[in-house]
């Protein structure tokens, strides 16, 4: 495929995702009528919506590290502001379109191939981000089964035990990755997958920025929901509904947000939390991802007219 066609694909995808994240807001939206958004928006105090909105940003900062590591990995370091701006790109356009390791993934490519990575570094910063939101999961799943093993337990349909057990497996499991970063090196097979190991400090970034990213996510639907709800009870439902729906491949987590909201207000579920999430967390950064998308796109194209016009012989 030459040059040409390659932009030319990647235009048509843009529109195309940019046309898809447009009719998935409004989707999201018109299943509430405008009377139910206002008084449900209304509910939730002026203060509690901006600690949402800081909290929000606080989870697309950590989620700026998954890539900056990532890229570390992959062997081909950049700056940390080249690397935050595809991953906010990348991210803002792929929560709304969907099916995030590909969406966002081919707004990656689209950065970091200008920056010079093969498709197959490429490949391995998304397989890292990946790897790290797993890992982030895992590990808060694994810290709410143990030490909120009733609230925990109950999401995921365990007792106390049985929470505390399933608690202590997740955290097994991230130690043993751990030590295999510490102990192993070059490359692993597990079944038809290959890859290699990272460094110690990457796997323990990786821990620390997973963690925090979900954390963060936690923080801004509790600032929502409101009621007597605490922090770790919306933590516990949230984070472990997530691991219960990767485990069970429920597509997407779908429900995941409308259970958390559902258990933890003991089903009477704001109408005004789900909006104000869905507003906050995936439809305000979309129009700042499409800019930072579209600003790095006129910019490299106008830093390529300027090298051809500084290539052309002097007459």
């Amino acid at each position: 495929m030459t040059l040409t066609s390659r932009r030319s694909l990647f235009n048509i995808v843009l529109v195309v995702a940019t046309l898809a994240a447009m009719v998935l807001v409004y989707r999201g939206l018109s299943r509430y009528s405008y009377d139910e958004i206002r008084q449900s928006l209304a509910a939730i105090s002026t203060g509690h919506m901006l600690a949402a909105i800081g909290f929000a940003a606080l989870s697309y900062f950590a989620l700026t590290f998954f890539d900056y590591l990532g890229l570390r990995y992959a062997g081909r370091p950049l700056s940390y502001g080249k690397a935050a701006i595809a991953s906010f790109s990348g991210l803002s356009i792929g929560h709304n379109v969907g099916v995030a390791a590909l969406s966002s993934g081919a707004v990656r490519y689209r950065f970091y191939s200008r920056y010079g990575l093969s498709n197959e570094e490429v490949a391995k910063v998304i397989l890292f981000c990946g790897a790290t939101v797993g890992i982030g999961l895992v590990t808060l799943a694994g810290i709410s089964l143990v030490f909120l093993p009733d609230l925990a337990g109950r999401v995921a349909g365990l007792g106390v035990s049985g929470s505390r057990i399933a608690g202590i497996v997740c955290l097994l499991v991230i130690a043993a990755y751990l030590v295999a970063a510490a102990v192993v090196r070059g490359t692993v097979t597990v079944r038809k997958w290959t890859f290699d190991m990272p460094s110690l400090p990457l796997a323990i970034g990786q821990v620390a920025v997973g963690t925090a990213n979900f954390v963060f996510v936690a923080a801004c639907l509790h600032q929502l929901i409101g009621g007597d709800a605490g922090f770790g009870a919306v933590t516990a439902a949230y984070v472990v509904g997530n691991l219960a729906a990767l485990v069970s491949h429920v597509p997407g987590g779908l429900g995941v947000l409308e259970a958390t909201i559902s258990y933890v207000m003991g089903g009477a579920a704001s109408i005004g939390a789900l909006i104000a999430f869905r507003f906050i967390y995936f439809f305000l950064p979309l129009p700042f991802g499409l800019a930072c998308l579209f600003g790095g796109e006129i910019a490299n194209r106008m830093g390529n007219a300027t090298d051809r016009e500084a290539e052309r012989p002097a007459t």
